[in-house]
C-alpha cells in the first residue's frame, strides 16, 4: 500500500454540506482555538446579514472543517458579498488548500456571492513588549521593528493565498479589516499567577495595589448593568477619542444570544468603588481562548485604578479557566507617543505581552466575468465610504 493510499488522498476534493448548530458547534468542540467570531451564535448578532453553516466531509464523511458565513446584500443588486470572520476553521497547514477553497468559492458562487473575505487564523510575526518600548520614536511603527517571531505557517498560507489571487485587504495597512490585523496577547499556558503579576511593569503593579487599597471590588454583572456599562463607554469614547458606533441594543444582543448558546460565555466584569461603577468590561471566553473585548471606565476617581484592578482579576480568571491565551484585542501599529492611539498600546505593554500580527483578511472574487465587476464596483464603493 503506498504512503498515500495509508494517510488518506489529500489531494481529493473535500465535499461542502450545510450543518446544523449542534454539528457546527461540536466541530468548534474540537478546536479550542476558534474565534468566538466562528461559532452559530455569532449569526444572531449581526443585524443585517444573513448566514449559513457550513461543513467539509471527505468521502467517508468525516468532518475536517467548518465555517459560519455572513452574507450582506450589495446595494442595488440581487448578489451578496460572503463573510467568514476569522475563519473558516480548517486545515490552515496543508498545502493542498485548493482541495477546500475551491468547493468554497463554488458553494458560494451558486449561493449568490459574487465576492468572499476570509480571516485566516495563523498569527504572521510576533514584538515582545521590550523590543517594541525600545524602539518607540516619531513616525514609527510596529512593522519597522524586527519581529521576535515569525511564524513560518502564517508566511506559507499569506504566499499560498497570493498565488491563488486572493487579495489582502488594504494592502500592509492596519486598518481596512473588519477585525484587527494588530491585536495584543497575554500567554498565560504553563504561567502561575505569581508568573502573570512579575509579568506586570511596576506601573501596573502599583496601580492594582493602589485599587486593593482603596476598596475596589471586582464583581460579575448582569443584563441589567449593560446600561450602565454603555454610559460609560460613551464618556470613554468622548475622552481617547475613538468611536465604535455601537447601541446598547447590540450589546443587549449580544449578551444574550452568546449566553444563549453556552452559559457565561460573555461576561460583564465590573470594577466597583464605594458603591459606584467605575470600569465595566465585556469578557467573552470559547474552548482555551478568552477575549478582553470593550472596556469602559468613568472620567471621576480615576486615580484609584479601577481598569487596572479589573484587567489583573479578568486575567488570572482566563488563566484559571486553563485559556492558554488572554487576547487584548485590536491595537494600533503606531509607536510614536504623540499619536493618540499609541495611549492603549502602552497601557496594554504593561502586562508585559505581545504585539501579535495577524494575516489579517483576504479577498477574492468567486470568479465569473459578472461577479469580477461588480467585485469592482464593490472595492470603489468601500473606498468611496
Amino acid at each position: 500500500m503506498s504512503a498515500l493510499l495509508a494517510t488518506g488522498d489529500r489531494s481529493r476534493e473535500l465535499r461542502i454540506h450545510g450543518l446544523t448548530a449542534d454539528e457546527h458547534r461540536a466541530h468548534l468542540a474540537t478546536h479550542a482555538d476558534a474565534s468566538f467570531l466562528q461559532y452559530p451564535s455569532w449569526a444572531g448578532v449581526k443585524e443585517g446579514w444573513s448566514s449559513e453553516r457550513l461543513g467539509w466531509h471527505d468521502d467517508d464523511g468525516v468532518l475536517s472543517g467548518s465555517a459560519l458565513v455572513l452574507y450582506r446584500q450589495f446595494p442595488g443588486t440581487r448578489k451578496y458579498f460572503a463573510y467568514l470572520p476569522e475563519g473558516p476553521v480548517a486545515d490552515w497547514a496543508d498545502p493542498g488548500m485548493d482541495r477546500w477553497l475551491r468547493p468554497l468559492l463554488v458553494h458560494l458562487r451558486a449561493a449568490g456571492a459574487f465576492a468572499v473575505r476570509i480571516g485566516p487564523s495563523p498569527a504572521y510575526r510576533r514584538w515582545d513588549t521590550p523590543r517594541l518600548k525600545a524602539a518607540t520614536g516619531p513616525g514609527r511603527t510596529v512593522g519597522d521593528v524586527l519581529a521576535s517571531q515569525v511564524d513560518p505557517l502564517g508566511a506559507a498560507v499569506a504566499d499560498r493565498l497570493r498565488a491563488r489571487g486572493w487579495r489582502r485587504c488594504g494592502g500592509d495597512g492596519d486598518d481596512a479589516d473588519a477585525q484587527p490585523r494588530y491585536v495584543f496577547r497575554v500567554p498565560l499556558a504553563g504561567r502561575s499567577t505569581e508568573d502573570l503579576w512579575a509579568g506586570l511593569n511596576q506601573e501596573w503593579r502599583r496601580n492594582v495595589r493602589r485599587a486593593q487599597k482603596a476598596g475596589v471590588r471586582i464583581v460579575t454583572g448582569s443584563a441589567a448593568e449593560l446600561p450602565e456599562f454603555h454610559r460609560l463607554l460613551r464618556i470613554t469614547e468622548e475622552r481617547d477619542g475613538f468611536r465604535l458606533g455601537r447601541s446598547l441594543a447590540y450589546y443587549q444582543r449580544q449578551y444574550a444570544v452568546l449566553n444563549a448558546e453556552e452559559p457565561g460565555r460573555m461576561r460583564l466584569c465590573l470594577a466597583v468603588h464605594e458603591g459606584e461603577i467605575l470600569a465595566a468590561h465585556t469578557l467573552i471566553s470559547t474552548g482555551r481562548r478568552v477575549w478582553y473585548q470593550t472596556g469602559a471606565s468613568a472620567d471621576h476617581r480615576r486615580e484609584v485604578r479601577p481598569s487596572n484592578a479589573l484587567q489583573w482579576r479578568m486575567m488570572c480568571d482566563a488563566r484559571d479557566r486553563g485559556a492558554g491565551v488572554y487576547d487584548m484585542r485590536g491595537v494600533s501599529s503606531t509607536l510614536d507617543p504623540d499619536d493618540r492611539p499609541f495611549g492603549l498600546l502602552r497601557w496594554k505593554f504593561g502586562t508585559g505581552g505581545q504585539v501579535v500580527e495577524t494575516l489579517g483578511e483576504w479577498e477574492t472574487s468567486v470568479g465569473g466575468a459578472a461577479n469580477n465587476t461588480l467585485y469592482r464596483a464593490f472595492q470603489a464603493y468601500l473606498a468611496r465610504r
